[in-house]
């Protein structure tokens, strides 16, 4: 029979494995082309995987729940008539660095029993950003990155084995490495996601008579002796924590924070709220115009729409602003509203809309959440006056946007000043003060709320 492997498709940058949550076919099902095989979870998205040919399931090498890599044989299909049982052809799907999409890229003739094969092969190793922001800081160079044994998931490097090569090497110790052993396949059935390496502490330095105590972390699941449970992150909250580690630990941070009156926009809303909702099927809310005073801001100040990559300054040409949504299993998300400054404000709302039911319903698609040049998170939604966000990197600003409240405020007429009650909230920046000085941050915060001040009723 004509085989054709069916491979975990690679959902966007970064991703390297993918968790199947459910198939939508059993083996001995005959199926055509772009029927669904099974839906994958990664860091980012979830899709359903179509199938690029038609035949019958032979083989389904993974259960779900299985966590397999990019790259990784899942199914088998057969794709010949009864008479082609001697071709013995393997027709491969892999999936394509620069699309999402699958494609059939390779034949190979082979009747054994698929493995598991490394993502990258010792020449192209794969490394979190983690990694190479220590390995940049350390002055190591990528020739030298790539000798370091890795105890990570198919002999990746984790931050564990960089912080421990870094100690070693600065206290003058033997840092010597072997090149990388390629790691051997594995069967299929040992697949299994890796916990999270656990950082070193801050300092290695004990005195010579305290012996060093081993401790053992508590599965996941179990209760210390102190009676606390211990639950592992999920895959998700595992990206989010090393993605804000890896911020802080890039971005010297700085915070601005200013009130803005809003009561012209508060009253706007009110008396327009109705009939939008009716025009365009969807609630007007605040997040619209805070969205469209910031695509002016970025085009006024386009030095805060970059990103830094050593010391050059990369000035992006679209102005793309990625909206925190928080998710149902109380994870957080980024969707992308893209080219923000060719959009009116109708259409600001029906994407934003959109993309937040996307994102509750898992169904934002790789594009939905690459590509942004600024963020903006509310912290509003949970009454917060205000907080200091954590930039998403490679951006260098995030805006948090507080909860809006009526207070006393003294405001000047003509006849003198008077207390009056006005819509007030707070919007606090942060930027890399890298390559985003006080100046620059104020200037651009200060537009924001001047834009908000005087909405046009």
């Amino acid at each position: 029979m004509s085989r054709f492997e069916i491979k975990m498709p690679k959902l966007g940058e970064s991703i390297t494995e993918g968790t199947i949550i459910s198939w939508s076919v059993q083996v001995g099902d005959v199926i055509k082309e772009d029927d669904v095989l099974f839906e994958v979870n990664t860091a980012k998205v979830s899709a359903e995987i179509p199938s690029p040919v038609e035949g019958k399931v032979v083989e389904i090498l993974f259960k779900e729940g299985d966590t397999v890599a990019v790259g990784t044989v899942v199914a088998i299909v057969d794709i010949g008539g009864e008479n082609s049982e001697d071709e013995g052809s393997v027709e491969t799907l892999q999936s394509s660095a620069t699309d999402e999409s699958v494609a059939v890229v390779s034949k190979a003739a082979s009747e054994e029993t698929p493995q598991v094969k490394a993502v990258k092969s010792e020449e192209e190793r794969w490394y979190s950003p983690v990694v190479l922001q220590l390995a940049r800081e350390a002055g190591i160079q990528p020739k030298e990155l790539d000798t370091i044994p890795g105890t990570g998931y198919q002999g990746r490097v984790s931050k564990k084995d960089i912080k421990s090569y870094i100690v070693r090497k600065q206290s003058g110790g033997t840092t010597t490495a072997q090149p990388a052993a390629k790691p051997s396949p594995q069967p299929v059935a040992s697949v299994a996601p890796q916990p999270v390496a656990t950082a070193p502490a801050r300092s290695s330095a004990k005195p010579a008579a305290t012996p060093e105590v081993q401790r053992t972390a508590p599965a996941s699941g179990t209760f210390s002796a102190e009676g606390v449970e211990v639950k592992e992150m999920d895959r998700v909250r595992k990206v989010i924590a090393d993605h804000m580690v890896m911020s802080k630990h890039t971005s010297p941070h700085v915070t601005n924070v200013v009130e803005v009156d809003v009561t012209k926009l508060v009253k706007w809303r009110d008396k327009n709220k109705d009939a939008f909702l009716r025009r365009e099927g969807v609630k007007l809310t605040y997040m619209p115009a805070i969205t469209e005073a910031v695509a002016k801001a970025l085009a006024a100040y386009p030095q805060v729409n970059v990103s830094v990559e050593g010391y050059n300054i990369l000035f992006k040409k679209h102005i793309n602003v990625g909206i925190a949504v928080s998710l149902n299993d109380g994870n957080l998300i980024v969707p992308v509203v893209r080219d923000a400054d060719r959009l009116n404000l109708n259409g600001l709302a029906v994407a934003i809309d959109s993309l937040a039911l996307k994102a509750r319903d898992n169904k934002l698609m790789p594009d939905d959440i690459s590509g942004g040049t600024f963020t903006i998170t509310n912290f509003g939604t949970f009454k917060s006056l205000f907080g200091t966000p954590i930039i998403n990197q490679p951006q260098v600003a995030i805006l948090g946007v507080g909860f809006i409240e009526k207070k006393p405020a003294v405001i000047e007429t003509p006849e003198g000043d008077v207390i009056a009650i006005r819509h007030k909230m707070y919007l606090s920046l942060s930027y890399d003060h890298r390559v985003v000085d006080g100046s620059l941050g104020g200037n651009f915060l200060y537009f924001i709320k001047d834009y908000l001040e005087n909405w046009k009723e």
